[in-house]
């Protein structure tokens, strides 16, 4: 069974997406800086039509389409991403916590909705996903497998911006102190990646 990871980029302050985020403004008021790097590579680095990193940053891409075998995410998330009904760059089946799957509209043939909470999202997204990684996105999803104790590893790409409000990853984690291990640091242009395992 593969390690459930968080994988996400923020800002310096700690938004993954600015304010008054929604299907009008998916990334928020000034989010879209958050993504520059994923497409300020050259050509000759484009692995998907919205991917094209720097040199540095390219094991970081590549990871992320070779390692990863399924997504959590949630019901928020998958309504300002309009389902992805014209595809996610990491093409593998999605699980989208809600209250209550939709009946109608467009989405992504890999989208399932779970509505048992997320626990119930992770066991079928490692059986989706078998030896390969679960990538969890959303902010909300990720505070929820951090606070169960069942997140693996963080990574976060970091961006030299401060965007002073928005949604923050990580929020309503608790009182108690989670331990970090640093495992690797990779500084590229116009981001840095950090990765850490979470010490259980």
């Amino acid at each position: 069974m593969g390690n459930v990871v968080v994988d996400l980029t923020m800002s310096l302050d700690g938004f993954i997406a600015g304010s008054d985020d929604g299907p009008g403004l998916p990334l928020g008021r000034g989010g879209e800086r958050l993504f520059t790097w994923m497409s300020a590579g050259p050509e000759s680095n484009r692995v998907e039509q919205r991917l094209a990193p720097p040199d540095a940053s390219k094991i970081v891409v590549e990871e992320w389409l070779t390692e990863v075998g399924a997504g959590v995410s949630g019901r928020r998330t998958f309504d300002i991403a309009g389902g992805w009904k014209n595809g996610h760059p990491i093409d593998v089946p999605i699980f989208v916590v809600t209250h209550e799957a939709p009946t109608q509209g467009e989405w992504s043939p890999q989208v399932s909705f779970v509505t048992e909470g997320i626990e119930r999202a992770l066991e079928l997204a490692q059986e989706a996903a078998g030896e390969l990684k679960v990538g969890v996105s959303a902010a909300d999803v990720a505070q929820q497998v951090l606070r169960a104790g069942k997140l693996d590893e963080i990574q976060v790409s970091v961006v030299p911006l401060l965007l002073g409000s928005g949604v923050r990853l990580f929020d309503h984690l608790g009182s108690n102190p989670i331990e970090l291990e640093q495992t690797r640091v990779i500084e590229s242009e116009g981001v840095t990646h950090l990765r850490y395992r979470v010490v259980r």
